[in-house]
């Protein structure tokens, strides 16, 4: 829709009751124009449900073919073969380095004609990955893909001019989820060394802004890290 202004709108539709929020200053009892576009834009974005027809697919199609096709598909594409690989009990095969440079295509490819970032960018597929490690007790593996979005929302943060809660709750996220799986893993002095010196030195050529986050994550980490070799 058209406006004369541009507002950070977000839709729950998980909560219960539905809980939308916009930053424009409508302040009636209703949602605002703004949170209906988007309810109409999410409308319009549904996908149709082709769970029956991707059964009777599997169901007809030959064992041969399928392996030839999941493993060629597989084989070319990191990111559908970690989550493939994830529910299986393997490792991520790309590292920390990969992963962020694989976020930063992300902001890259949203704008590619300006530095300048506008629209909102979906970083579910970090997240997801990252739940289903956690969710196996493969804390580290876990703990490496929330580093990703950790650090190449730190390194971008800057080119963000609209959506910044957005970015900012993602980033948050991640943090979080990073530090409580390095705390619930089971790690060396080493390894509980180098997890605190990073939270401790990535303020220095990341965002100002997000200073104050690692600051606190690390003082968070440092402390359960504490409390559990005194226990």
């Amino acid at each position: 829709m058209s406006s004369r202004s541009t507002y950070d709108v977000r839709v729950d539709l998980s909560a219960e009751g539905f809980d939308p929020w916009c930053d424009c200053p409508y302040d009636g009892s209703k949602a605002c124009k703004h949170v209906v576009a988007v309810l109409v834009r999410c409308a319009d974005d549904v996908l149709r449900d082709e769970g029956d027809r991707l059964d009777a697919t599997l169901d007809a199609a030959d064992t041969d073919n399928l392996r030839v096709f999941f493993g060629e598909t597989l084989a070319t594409d990191a990111a559908i073969g970690e989550r493939f690989f994830a529910p299986f009990g393997e490792s991520s095969t790309r590292s920390v380095t990969d992963l962020r440079a694989a976020i930063d295509r992300q902001f890259e490819e949203t704008n590619p004609d300006y530095l300048v970032v506008f629209e909102p960018i979906n970083f579910s597929e970090w997240f997801d990955l990252a739940s289903e490690y956690r969710d196996q007790g493969r804390y580290a593996s876990a703990a490496a893909v929330y580093r990703a979005p950790v650090e190449s929302l730190d390194g971008n943060m800057e080119r963000v001019d609209e959506a910044y809660e957005h970015f900012s709750q993602a980033f948050k996220r991640a943090l979080h989820g990073h530090v409580d799986c390095v705390t619930a893993g089971d790690i060396d002095a080493d390894e509980a060394a180098d997890a605190v010196a990073f939270l401790r030195e990535r303020p220095a050529p990341g965002t100002p802004l997000l200073g104050e986050c690692f600051e606190h994550a690390a003082a968070k980490l440092e402390e359960t890290l504490t409390e559990r070799r005194e226990h």
